[in-house]
């Protein structure tokens, strides 16, 4: 199965922490599953999700209650979950989520970073079939429970691939499964550190180092966008 997110999750990660605007990012994501169903987490699985994120990320806690306490306010500001799609620099093919009050200046900002690296950006659902779109749960691997017994219990929840790294354990599954493979994982007594849903390139490409350096400097860009929640590639 095809990483293209794991190649850069390292230093992905690393950039993120760095970012000033990641807190406003996860600021919006717990905003949207907020209006989406409601303030409180107990009854509403996707602001759940929110917040484990948010936690992952070591958002403060003030921040996060704040951020709810905004979104249930009526006067808060709606974004829409609004996903775009091209190919950057040397042929690599993107794929952008992202939570925008203002579709015209996300489209406006996302074409001129394009358009500056030789790229372009394509109608939506162009590229939309060439990524296969997965539910991750990463988890730290319990002291003294066998991974082949986690593995088997997590079979029943729609798991199809487990990996196992530093003693981080990655649950892949179909984006359907979502629900039910994360509350397998805590039916096992063991709390998320993340939850997500990934997609997956099904064709992945290789470049070189030199090409690398261009096409991470074009999804550095597109990363620093306030909009802009997440980003697929088809690295290999």
């Amino acid at each position: 199965m095809g990483r293209a997110f794991e190649y850069r999750r390292a230093s992905k990660e690393a950039r993120w922490d760095r970012m000033s605007k990641i807190f406003p990012k996860l600021s919006r994501a717990i905003t949207m599953a907020v209006k989406e169903g409601g303030p409180d987490p107990e009854s509403n699985a996707k602001l759940r999700l929110a917040i484990a994120n948010a936690k992952a990320q070591n958002m403060p806690k003030d921040n996060v209650e704040s951020a709810i306490k905004r979104a249930a306010g009526k006067d808060s500001t709606s974004y829409e979950e609004v996903n775009y799609e091209g190919k950057g620099p040397h042929g690599v093919l993107v794929f952008i989520e992202s939570a925008t009050d203002n579709t015209n200046r996300t489209v406006s900002n996302l074409k001129t970073i394009f358009n500056k690296a030789g790229g372009q950006m394509v109608p939506t659902g162009s590229l939309e079939f060439l990524f296969d779109r997965k539910a991750v749960i990463e988890f730290t691997v319990p002291d003294g429970q066998a991974l082949d017994e986690i593995e088997l219990s997590l079979i029943d929840a729609g798991l199809e691939e487990l990996e196992v790294s530093e003693g981080t354990a990655y649950a892949y599954g179909d984006f359907k499964d979502f629900g039910r493979l994360n509350q397998g994982v805590i039916d096992l007594g063991i709390t998320p550190s993340k939850a997500s849903l990934k997609r997956i390139p099904n064709s992945p490409a290789e470049f070189t180092e030199q090409q690398m350096e261009d096409i991470e400097t074009f999804i550095d860009k597109i990363e620093d966008d306030e909009d802009v929640q997440a980003v697929y590639t088809n690295i290999a």
